[in-house]
């Protein structure tokens, strides 16, 4: 359990998300519909401000249309990109 700790200590000090915030998010995601419209603006509401950062309506509705089409790129330096381009 100590790996994990560490784990979390360090997303924590990266992001300043505490993990009890993480978890909770990480429950909320569990079984959800990701091909409803509200549910993934919902994630997207819950991440940002989590993480602090805003998202204006565009890039809300482009994130919406990506995730509901499965045009999330699953690997981190694609995903990187991908949030590049946006």
């Amino acid at each position: 359990m100590r790996q994990n700790d560490s784990l979390f200590d360090q997303i924590e000090k990266k992001t300043n998300v505490k993990q009890e915030d993480l978890m909770k998010l990480v429950q909320s995601l569990n079984g959800a519909d990701f091909q409803d419209e509200n549910t993934v603006r919902k994630v997207i509401k819950d991440v940002s401000r989590l993480a602090g950062k805003s998202v204006s309506r565009k890039q809300e509705d482009e994130l919406v249309k990506a995730v509901m089409n499965n045009n999330v790129p699953l690997d981190l330096a694609s995903l990187s990109k991908w949030f590049q381009s946006k």
